[in-house]
């Protein structure tokens, strides 16, 4: 990108700062010009014959062109196709599984595709794959719109579904899964058990008092002292 003295072309193409074309004018004569107006002149088409130039602020020019380019990235999402493959036979859990990857893809703003086959003798009953189909329509809905009404085009049902705007789109379930089974916090006791010193010495148990015990009665009168009247045990 080119500006004001950078410029190498003779003459330019100028475009001024409402947007409309001035003319083709010699080099000198439009950087007076942006000098007038107080901004750049700068180069936005260089390939062109003459180069366009614009009378513009530079910075607010970068500021423009950086938001176009994040508008452009934010709408690429949106063609991308993504394909869900379905049978008439599938199982019911198995249908869940397929409408949840459509509706993981249409949260992100792709467009999603289903392609129903049919194989063999289930020709003979299309209705079983429209029904399966219509299941699936009824299941997306909070996401997105079919863009056209499911058509059976040789051996299969083909159909092809937008996102939703996001300010009308329902939030994508398994986000919501997902904040549900946050680890819980302790309770008041599991807390007064955590906060318990883990190597507390257990309490030292008091030895037992002596008892003394008689082990026999003294005679009351003449004979021999027993020896052990006062052992204590």
């Amino acid at each position: 990108m080119r500006v004001n003295g950078k410029i190498r072309a003779r003459e330019v193409r100028v475009i001024g700062p409402d947007g409309k074309q001035l003319g083709v004018f010699p080099l000198n004569e439009a950087l007076n010009l942006a000098r007038q107006h107080g901004v750049d002149l700068v180069e936005i088409s260089p390939n062109a014959v003459p180069p366009v130039c614009r009378i513009i602020e530079i910075g607010k020019f970068r500021y423009e062109l950086a938001k176009k380019e994040k508008e452009s990235r934010k709408h690429q999402h949106a063609s991308t196709v993504k394909e869900v493959q379905l049978s008439p036979r599938i199982d019911p859990h198995d249908l869940g599984i397929k409408v949840q990857h459509a509706v993981n893809f249409l949260c992100e703003d792709m467009k999603v595709k289903v392609a129903l086959k049919f194989r063999g003798r289930e020709m003979a009953h299309t209705e079983i794959g429209f029904e399966v189909i219509n299941k699936f329509i009824v299941e997306i809905t909070p996401f997105g719109h079919p863009d056209f009404t499911p058509k059976l085009v040789g051996r299969a049902i083909n159909l092809m579904i937008s996102p939703l705007p996001r300010a009308k789109r329902a939030k994508n379930p398994r986000h919501e899964v997902e904040e549900l089974h946050e680890p819980d916090q302790p309770d008041d006791e599991a807390e007064a058990e955590s906060e318990k010193p883990k190597h507390e010495k257990p309490h030292a148990h008091h030895a037992p008092e002596k008892v003394k015990v008689p082990i026999a009665e003294a005679p009351q009168s003449g004979g021999l002292q027993n020896p052990f009247a006062n052992l204590e045990i």
